[in-house]
């Protein structure tokens, strides 16, 4: 076993902290046992462990086993250091540092997809990350100007969707257009002055559903190349829902005509 790390000056735990902070953009911070073990699973590389010392808890001891496996290099750390590395307020015995996963290539078959045009709040892009998973959504489209995917407040509030869904970054709107195209999808987009009310929709026809920046919503452009904008409901003087909120009632819509 390696020396124990005792100093948050040490080399190794600054290293961490600037992954943590987005200065290494190669690299990823996944901070606590859940978000490690569903990285671990997804077969990311993982470039160092830092690990509590004298934590034995069975399931962490289980995952430092599936590491020492992949040859991962394992660094035992007083879990003070730990703490100060960590995201939140106390850490939960391990942080990994992981090469960022590649950009993902959409499946062919897929016919239900989610486009996210300059997403800004991790909270919202975490949310959404997990409503497409939990809706059975193909894959998510980030587009350029948007929060990281892979941030550590967005892969906590995903709790792990991002390393289970097909998710491609830093996407252009030409570049969605096209894939529009490729996959034969019908691009719609939330609107509050949408022409078609967002249950009155086919969602069993191919689909490409776009939602917006918290406060300017879809871009013009991709507005105007959408096929149908889609409106939801609302009591008078409720001007509009938080994003998230609105993509979870589409999504499930969605997923309510596809299992009838």
């Amino acid at each position: 076993m390696p020396p124990l790390i005792t100093s948050a000056s040490n080399e190794r735990v600054k290293h961490a902290r600037r992954v943590r902070d987005g200065r290494e953009p190669d690299l990823i911070f996944v901070d606590g046992l859940r978000l490690a073990e569903e990285a671990v699973k997804s077969g990311i590389v993982v470039e160092a462990a830092f690990i509590a010392s004298g934590n034995d808890d069975a399931r962490l001891v289980a995952l430092v086993e599936q590491l020492v496996d992949t040859r991962a290099p394992l660094f035992w750390t007083q879990s003070n250091v730990l703490d100060g590395m960590s995201d939140t307020v106390q850490s939960q015995g391990i942080i990994l540092i992981a090469k960022r996963p590649e950009r993902a290539v959409l499946p062919n078959a897929a016919t239900l997809f989610l486009a996210l045009d300059r997403i800004q709040d991790p909270g919202n892009m975490g949310t959404l990350l997990r409503t497409a998973e939990a809706a059975r959504a193909d894959g998510v489209i980030a587009l350029g100007g948007s929060v990281d995917v892979f941030s550590p407040k967005v892969l906590r509030s995903s709790m792990g969707s991002a390393f289970r869904l097909p998710v491609m970054t830093d996407v252009t709107a030409e570049t969605l257009l096209q894939l529009k195209r490729e996959h034969r999808l019908h691009l719609v987009a939330a609107s509050g002055e949408g022409e078609l009310d967002y249950t009155d929709y086919d969602w069993s026809q191919p689909t490409l559903l776009v939602l917006g920046n918290e406060g300017r919503g879809v871009s013009a452009d991709l507005m105007t190349a959408c096929d149908t904008r889609l409106r939801i409901p609302m009591a008078n003087g409720v001007e509009s829902l938080n994003v998230a909120a609105a993509g979870a009632v589409m999504l499930f819509e969605a997923a309510r005509q596809r299992r009838l």
